[in-house]
């Protein structure tokens, strides 16, 4: 019987896997709140100003936040079998990513200016979406800058949204051919290229609007505390990703093992390299090992942070595993032993999460440097979002870039320079 079900399996694990998490969503929304909640509880998300930090478990209630997550997603999903896409470690990133976004800045709405816009850039280019519907997913990052722009112009409400709607199209236009320039920039040290894409066409916005006077303020709505059952809900979820993946791989830990000796630099595919079971199990480990030190921390289970979880969740698909996390995430910590910041503010918070953007840094030259690069994330990422009001989802990306940039040129001439000593002196 066993045996059926994994061959009934084969090829679609990662995509069972995905509705059921939907649909996951979907009945977490209407256990917590009455169907005329939930849906007061979307016209507020879809109406309110979502720049960062607007925590949706505080502005709607956690069952319209569960709701919005299970619609993203389930839109995103949808997308990605229109053109016919496998799902791989990539697509898992990317459905994550959004489902986790969609707790706090996302919603079904403000995103489809953006999918329009690359749309639009694939048809100009006459290439097929399929090309670039990665691009246009992770893209919606800028989501906030269309809802935004709605109540910071000063014209009429249908002009405003006219400008912000072409607003959210050209973003989603120019950050194709944006992005494939910043990938190089970094050189795949930082998974969350996107979001230093993002992060520099949402500053050049942020300029353009305080050159007319305007200017967008962060915003900071974020719910305390960790509900047990919230809590728990989340340990079942990654215990049974685990679980489901030894199902389908009868047990062995062989191929997890493999999966860890990869150093993570873009692009690393865990689905496509090691299969899906081990991609599984991996992705279960770090959803725990997340949940867990919030948990040390005395942290909040906020919209953001378990936001933030679940983006992790979905790039231990796509590069994370805890051999290459956990430098990185020790280096967040480690610096606020040395900093004013403590590990439960919240933008640490979120930082220590998202430090899994790094985590190549650590795989690639070792634990000192993923601690390095961790201590410099808890100080850079706590200054970005100012730079362009909230304006860009992706916060932890943009500094993540910064990052990438400035240390490993640095890492990789120490190496050289050590590399030319050792020869010339088995030379002498």
């Amino acid at each position: 019987m066993m045996e059926n079900i994994r061959k009934k399996l084969e090829g679609r694990e990662m995509l069972v896997f995905s509705i059921t998490t939907v649909l996951l969503l979907f009945a977490a929304a209407f256990l917590l709140a009455a169907p005329k909640d939930l849906a007061r509880g979307m016209v507020i998300i879809v109406l309110t100003r979502d720049a960062l930090v607007t925590d949706y478990f505080e502005l709607a209630g956690f069952g319209a936040a569960f709701l919005n997550a299970g619609l993203v997603m389930g839109l995103a999903i949808l997308l990605i079998r229109l053109q016919k896409i496998p799902f791989t470690g990539l697509t898992m990133a990317v459905l994550f990513i959004n489902a986790g976004f969609a707790l706090f800045g996302k919603n079904p709405v403000n995103i489809l200016p953006m999918l329009f816009g690359t749309w639009l850039y694939a048809r100009f280019h006459r290439t097929g979406m399929n090309r670039y519907i990665y691009t246009a997913l992770f893209g919606s990052c800028l989501a906030p800058m269309v809802t935004e722009l709605v109540y910071l112009l000063p014209f009429s409400f249908p002009v405003n949204l006219g400008i912000a709607i072409l607003t959210g199209i050209f973003s989603g236009f120019v950050l194709p051919p944006l992005s494939v320039h910043t990938a190089s920039m970094h050189m795949g040290y930082n998974l969350f290229n996107m979001g230093f894409a993002g992060g520099l066409f949402a500053f050049v916005m942020m300029c353009v609007l305080q050159s007319f006077g305007l200017e967008s303020n962060s915003v900071f709505i974020w719910s305390y505390g960790r509900p047990l059952w919230l809590l728990a809900g989340l340990y079942l979820y990654f215990t049974a990703t685990i679980l489901f993946g030894l199902f389908l791989n009868r047990g062995s830990l062989c191929s997890l093992l493999h999966l860890m000796r990869h150093p993570g630099r873009a692009v690393t595919d865990f689905v496509l390299m090691e299969g899906v079971p081990a991609s599984l199990v991996n992705m279960g480990l770090i959803g725990l090992l997340c949940t867990t030190y919030i948990l040390l921390i005395r942290g909040d289970l906020s919209g953001p942070v378990v936001g933030a979880i679940l983006t992790a969740f979905g790039f231990a698909a796509f590069g994370v595993h805890i051999r290459n996390y956990l430098p990185v995430l020790s280096g967040v910590f480690l610096s606020t032993i040395f900093t004013h910041m403590l590990p439960t503010t919240p933008g640490i918070q979120m930082g220590a999460v998202s430090a899994v953007g790094l985590a190549p840094v650590a795989g690639q030259f070792g634990i000192p440097a993923g601690i390095i690069a961790g201590m410099l994330h808890g100080a850079v990422v706590v200054c970005t979002s100012s730079l362009y009001g909230g304006l860009n989802l992706y916060n932890n990306g943009f500094s993540t870039g910064l990052i990438a940039i400035v240390l490993v040129p640095t890492l990789e001439s120490f190496i050289k320079g050590f590399q030319i000593k050792k020869e010339q002196k088995k030379r002498q």
